[in-house]
């Protein structure tokens, strides 16, 4: 019985006839479009000349792409990837001793959780002349904001959906070719990170807490890894043969979000942090 349940086959983007948008990349450019407009009344507000927003693109841009593509290749794939290192660098595959094009297949989260903040650390000190966790508290209110845009693309390819509902409630992906209701996490977890970019962007501008150095930062860490953490416990397994491997209940996704989610509890409430005049 799944008479209630949502099927799911978009199209893969808007076809203009002599190329097609990809949802996924729409998703991918509104992101970064609009963080860097709302990022602007953020320099706005704290004075900062907004030329050096242009700076903060290509090094948030870059950092994001290389540390997603190291964390996949680290933290869920290298036991293929120890014996194609090649493959971790160039978008191509060695198919039955052939190479063939296929852009850059894997991708993680917590790649770019350790990828954009090593990158702000050196935007912060060669461009700003402020603290790293300065910049780290402002731009993790546009982080969450891009992750409720990835995860809707991420919705379009019908990828990174969940676990069978067991009823008929919940989402087929026949593009994915299912024919079952799964739960559709991708909107769990999209709707969960524009809830938190809200939240973020009303104690910026509605509270002082701008000015306790890294507060916000942390409280984005503690709550963004929380719903991944939990999230996860609906999710179908990425990696075969990574997956409940701690309990034999938690996997990568949740044991690799644990860290992040203390470090920002500790960010909340160090009382050393400086509180900014």
């Amino acid at each position: 019985m799944s008479f209630l349940a949502i099927e799911w086959n978009p199209s893969i983007g808007i076809d203009l006839g002599f190329f097609i948008i990809r949802w996924y990349s729409l998703m991918f450019v509104t992101a970064f479009l609009l963080g860097l407009h709302l990022m602007k009344k953020i320099y706005v507000e704290d004075k900062i000349p907004v030329e050096k927003l242009d700076v903060i693109f290509m090094y948030v841009f870059i950092s994001m792409l290389i540390g997603m593509r190291l964390g996949d290749v680290f933290f869920y794939s290298w036991s293929y990837y120890q014996n194609h290192l090649l493959e971790i660098f160039l978008p191509l595959k060695q198919i039955n001793g052939t190479w063939k094009f296929t852009g850059f297949t894997g991708f993680a989260s917590h790649g770019a959780a350790i990828g954009i903040p090593l990158a702000m650390y050196f935007y912060a000190k060669k461009h700003l002349k402020k603290p790293w966790l300065f910049i780290l508290d402002r731009l993790a209110i546009m982080v969450a904001l891009a992750g409720f845009f990835i995860r809707f693309g991420n919705f379009f390819n019908s990828e990174i959906y969940g676990k069978e509902t067991g009823t008929s409630f919940g989402v087929i992906f026949k593009a994915a070719g299912e024919t079952v209701a799964r739960h559709p996490t991708q909107l769990y977890e999209a709707f969960s990170y524009l809830a938190l970019f809200v939240a973020l962007w009303r104690l910026y501008w509605k509270t002082n807490k701008k000015h306790q150095t890294g507060y916000l930062f942390g409280l984005f860490m503690v709550v963004l890894w929380s719903l991944r953490f939990f999230i996860e416990f609906l999710k179908e397994a990425q990696v075969d043969g990574r997956e409940d491997w701690v309990f034999n209940s938690l996997n990568t996704g949740q044991v690799l979000s644990v860290p992040f989610v203390l470090i920002g509890l500790w960010l909340m409430f160090n009382k050393s942090n400086k509180v900014e005049n």
